[in-house]
């Protein structure tokens, strides 16, 4: 069980606005969650063995990269060897 202390404590540290009035309501809410996480805990895996999931993306291959001229080249602006973009700010 969370207190109204361990709320507050919580709503400092994530820096979230919440009055003295709300602690109750926000301590059931939380409470009502960790009870739902503890209920999911006890279901039991039926039937399967392991995920199922297969590793799907590809090896890294090493390759040749663009030159740096021909990068620069396509390069709007360029100065000392990268791109120059424009300012943001």
């Amino acid at each position: 069980m969370v207190s109204e202390s361990d709320v507050a404590h919580i709503a400092i540290l994530a820096d979230i606005g919440i009055g003295d009035d709300e602690l109750a309501e926000f301590t059931g809410q939380f409470n009502a969650i960790l009870e739902y996480f503890d209920l999911l805990d006890q279901v039991e895996e039926s039937g399967r063995s392991g995920t199922g999931t297969t590793n799907i993306f590809r090896d890294d291959e090493i390759a040749p990269s663009l030159p740096l001229d021909g990068v620069l080249e396509n390069a709007g602006e360029s100065e000392a060897g990268y791109i120059r973009a424009p300012k943001v700010m």
